[in-house]
């Protein structure tokens, strides 16, 4: 039962349909999430203590995938399919929901049901949230920004009918209390700006998703694994430092851009395009640098 419950639920077409619904926070396409995955040392769907961390959870996506490796990689260490889904789920996929509808999604596509302690639940938990939390934090305002995210207390001071953006990932300055643990492999696709509805014309969206690549950081995954907007390579509106860092970076190991970001996310215009790239925190070198644009494909080629 429970091995035709999983092959019913887990169909990666309609995440690819959900993919192509939003523009601010985008949800990301099974197709790219595996290519991500396949930057990782595929030993570690093999080994039943890797633990995996997406801090920007929308769909469910990342886990979902990771699920899949994992119940193949473990097959020879769990004959059992229940016993090794109930491991998996509880022991090694965790998440951080970025909105309350976005956790329910989740829950609905990694656990089968929004309430993973419901019988139609793919494993059972003793609470409604498992292993995806989300909690509705607020921004901390000073001099009318936030002193976490920097968003505008004119734009995001909102009551609490409303969704405030107030990302719990990059609100606490201590990530490691979140879950109590420390993470073999983060990856996601975050948040990419806090938009601003000022109408100076000055005015510009701020970027976000270097907020989370940094506090990932912070937790020293053994691995990470993001797909962000490339238009740090041109530095920006308050990304000089993070660009900095990014370059100066040797843990950066392989990168792969997408000038059109289209070819990743149909439908979407990020202008800049978008890449994402393995971070190791044991190996430091150079790092292999691949530029893919409609169906060209330059290198890998080694950069320092």
């Amino acid at each position: 039962m429970a091995d035709n419950l999983f092959n019913a639920v887990y169909n990666p077409d309609v995440l690819s349909c959900l993919a192509n619904l939003s523009n601010d926070e985008v949800f990301t396409p099974p197709d790219v999430v595996n290519k991500m995955l396949d930057m990782l040392p595929q030993e570690l769907f093999q080994n039943p203590d890797t633990t995996f961390l997406d801090p920007a959870c929308k769909t469910g996506v990342f886990l979902r995938e990771i699920a899949k490796r994992l119940i193949t990689g473990l097959e020879a260490q769990m004959p059992e399919l229940q016993e090794r889904i109930d491991h998996i789920f509880h022991k090694q996929l965790y998440a951080i929901a970025i909105t309350e509808l976005t956790s329910l999604l989740s829950r609905r596509g990694v656990y089968c049901s929004k309430y993973p302690q419901s019988e139609f639940s793919i494993t059972q938990f003793e609470d409604a949230e498992g292993n995806i939390r989300y909690r509705k934090v607020q921004h901390k305002w000073k001099d009318g920004k936030c002193v976490y995210c920097g968003a505008s207390k004119s734009d995001y001071e909102r009551g609490v009918e409303q969704e405030a953006y107030a990302y719990e990932w990059i609100h606490t300055v201590k990530p490691e209390e979140l879950f109590h643990m420390r993470f073999d492999v983060i990856i996601s696709n975050p948040p990419y700006q806090l938009g601003s509805n000022d109408d100076r014309s000055t005015s510009r969206d701020k970027p976000i998703y270097n907020l989370f690549v940094n506090q990932a950081k912070k937790l020293k995954p053994r691995y990470m694994v993001m797909i962000i907007p490339s238009r740090w390579m041109a530095s920006g509106l308050g990304l000089t430092e993070f660009r900095q860092e990014m370059l100066s970076d040797k843990h950066i190991r392989s990168l792969t851009d997408y000038p059109v970001a289209g070819n990743v996310f149909s439908g979407v215009e990020i202008k800049g395009g978008v890449c994402y790239f393995l971070w190791d925190r044991d190996n430091t070198g150079h790092c292999m640098v691949t530029s893919i644009r409609d169906n060209e494909v330059v290198g890998p080629v080694t950069r320092d």
